[in-house]
């Protein structure tokens, strides 16, 4: 990695940074506390630093300006920090839950985008492309070298059906081939993958047990506090889960996020979230049965597929048979797209989840 893309996001790597060659130059420095570390920042190399949301003293964050670092200020009376140098853990934005839902990080920050975007305020919507870069660059150091399937699929799917744990077992099963699973972040389908992975280190049972305790509150509507509640009931019964990824939107943030991915990338732009999300989805997609949004995703999805953006195309499995080819009968137009081109080998229509791995297998 050249030097100047170089990324210091703890104090424990500041500390160390310096304590081997003493200079900041070339670095940026990512949301960290440096109110203690007035002596160092005075005698080390900052030239060409960046200092992005790291509280300091206003003496040290005028004598890095005058050496030559760029800063950018912690901004106030936010719900969220712009900067941050790491992605959401469900426990982070739901941290206040207990009080109620409103009081959360996730709550107050859809308010804020609510009334900004309302507003059209441009400084609110530089810190929203400021955040939502900063979304990008940990989510791409979070899945470096992953092998990515993305899970799509509808919101409105209730807790503890079959077609919920079907969705479920599927997350599991990939999970436990190795694969990292991401997904939309929010609830129904989604969040039954989520769980899935979150399952695939415990007991099988647990996945079945699991699922009788969240079909007692099926459905975020009408309390967001109850089904973010039920969620961490079972993460709280069954410690220790498998770990996916969850990338949601406070566009749609009256979907709220689930609890089961264990790293959140949560987004303000949603066409930046949905590009994000297949573009990283590097070993293929589950299309579960959806609407609107997941009909979207297929020709997000199929278009670099369709001109080799990527190079060899890459996996897409529709799920449910009538579902794509008469309710919503994306699969024809699809299979006339890959008609003669690369991706024609790419594409697959399935009538269960169960044979899903076989798909993508069949695919390589």
């Amino acid at each position: 990695m050249p030097h100047s893309l170089y990324e210091i996001e703890s104090l424990d790597e500041f500390d160390r940074i310096l304590a081997e060659g003493g200079s900041l130059s070339g670095y940026r420095v990512q949301s960290v506390d440096l109110t203690r570390r007035v002596a160092e920042l005075e005698h080390a190399d900052v030239h060409g630093a960046v200092f992005l949301g790291c509280a300091m003293s206003w003496e040290a964050e005028y004598r890095v300006q005058q050496a030559g670092a760029l800063v950018f200020p912690v901004i106030p009376h936010l719900p969220f920090d712009p900067y941050r140098g790491e992605l959401y853990s469900p426990e982070g934005l739901y941290d206040g839950l207990s009080g109620s839902y409103g009081k959360t990080p996730d709550a107050r920050t859809y308010a804020w985008y609510l009334r900004t975007k309302a507003e059209h305020d441009i400084f609110a919507a530089v810190v929203r492309a400021m955040h939502d870069e900063s979304m990008s660059n940990a989510l791409n150091e979070q899945l470096h070298g992953a092998r990515v399937i993305g899970v799509m699929g509808g919101h409105a799917l209730a807790r503890g059906g079959p077609e919920y744990l079907a969705a479920a077992e599927l997350g599991r099963t990939l999970t436990r081939a190795g694969y990292t699973i991401a997904t939309g972040g929010g609830p129904g389908a989604m969040e039954a993958a989520n769980l899935g992975a979150y399952a695939a280190p415990l007991a099988d049972g647990m996945l079945a047990e699991a699922g009788r305790i969240l079909a007692r509150t099926p459905s975020f509507e009408p309390s967001v506090e109850a089904w973010a509640r039920a969620a961490f009931e079972v993460r709280e019964r069954w410690p220790g889960g498998g770990d996916s990824v969850g990338i949601p939107t406070w566009f749609y943030g009256h979907e709220p996020s689930n609890a089961f991915a264990g790293r959140i990338a949560k987004y303000f732009a949603n066409a930046i979230r949905e590009d994000g999300l297949l573009a990283r989805s590097t070993a293929g997609v589950v299309f579960l049965p959806g609407a609107a949004g997941t009909v979207q995703e297929i020709f997000d999805a199929s278009t670099p597929n369709y001109y080799a953006s990527y190079g060899k195309p890459r996996p897409m499995v529709l799920v449910d048979r009538a579902h794509w080819t008469e309710r919503l009968p994306a699969w024809p137009l699809l299979g006339t797209l890959a008609e003669g081109r690369p991706m024609a080998g790419r594409i697959a229509l399935v009538d269960r989840v169960d044979e899903v791995p076989g798909a993508l297998a069949a695919m390589g």
